[in-house]
C-alpha cells in the first residue's frame, strides 16, 4: 500500500483503463506523487507492474460483461479516473459502443453507488452526442451519461490526437488527425497533447479545489493545467 499522501490522507481512487497509454502515464504520476494512501486497478486482468509498483497498487479483475457483480471493486474510493476504451477497429462498431460509452456508464454508476465523489473522465475532443460520427457521437453520449450519475465533482477531459508510443496501431486516430488539420493550423494545441501531459491535467484535477459540479476540460486547458504541475523529478 502506498504511503499516505501529505494533502489527502487517507484518500483511496480507482483507475479504470490502466492497461492503455494515459492509464500508464496516469499511474505513474499517481505513484510518484503519493496523492493516495491507496490506488486500485479495476481491469479485466491483472497488470505486470513491476515489484515496486505491484506492492503500492491493489488489483481488481472484473468481468466487464457483468459488471454488477463486482460492485466490491468500486466501494470505499474517494476519487475515480476512467481512461477505459477501445477502437472501432480493434472491437468492431458493437464491441467500440460497448466498451467507451456502456461499461464506462455502468462503472460510474457502481462507483457513485459505493461513495466515489469525483469521477473524473478521459473523453475526445470534438465528443458530441448529436455527431454523425460513431466515434464522437459514442464519446458525447458516454459524457451526459457520466454527469447524469450525479457526482459531487464530475471533471471530462477532451484530449485532441493523443501523443504516445503507442503499442498497437489506431488507424482511427490517422482519420481524426485528417478531421483536426484545419483546425490545427490556426490553433496549434488544438491538434495532439502527450499522454503525459493528459496524465498531469487529471491529477491536477484532483489537486486543485472544485467550484463546479461538472468542468470540462478542452485540450489549450489540459496543456495549460498539464504543464501548471511541476515534472516529477524536475
Amino acid at each position: 500500500m502506498a504511503a499516505a499522501p501529505s494533502g489527502g490522507s487517507g484518500r483511496t481512487c480507482f483507475v479504470l483503463g490502466g492497461s492503455g497509454e494515459t492509464g500508464r502515464a496516469l499511474l505513474r504520476e499517481l505513484l510518484s506523487r503519493r496523492l493516495f494512501a491507496r490506488v486500485t486497478l479495476i481491469g479485466r486482468r491483472r497488470l505486470s507492474l513491476g515489484q515496486e509498483a505491484e506492492a503500492a497498487v491493489e488489483q481488481a479483475v472484473v468481468d466487464f460483461e457483468r459488471l454488477g457483480e463486482h460492485a466490491a471493486a468500486f466501494q470505499g474510493h474517494d476519487v475515480g479516473f476512467c481512461c477505459l476504451g477501445t477502437t472501432r477497429a480493434k472491437a468492431g462498431a458493437d464491441g467500440f459502443v460497448r466498451v467507451d460509452r456502456d461499461y464506462v456508464a455502468q462503472a460510474a454508476e457502481l462507483a457513485r453507488a459505493g461513495g466515489c465523489k469525483h469521477f473524473i473522465l478521459q473523453s475526445s475532443q470534438g465528443a458530441n452526442a448529436q455527431s454523425s460520427f460513431l466515434y464522437l457521437r459514442v464519446k458525447g453520449e458516454v459524457e451526459n451519461l457520466v454527469q447524469a450519475v450525479g457526482f459531487d465533482r464530475c471533471t471530462i477531459l477532451r484530449p485532441a490526437v493523443l501523443l504516445c508510443k503507442r503499442q498497437e496501431s489506431r488507424p482511427m486516430e490517422w482519420v481524426t488527425r485528417q478531421f483536426l488539420g484545419v483546425v490545427a493550423r490556426v490553433f496549434p494545441t488544438a491538434y495532439s497533447v502527450p499522454v503525459e501531459t493528459v496524465a498531469r491535467a487529471m491529477v491536477a484535477c484532483v489537486l486543485q479545489p472544485g467550484e463546479e459540479k461538472v468542468k470540462v476540460l478542452e485540450n489549450k486547458a489540459i496543456h495549460e493545467l498539464g504543464k501548471a504541475v511541476p515534472q516529477q523529478g524536475t
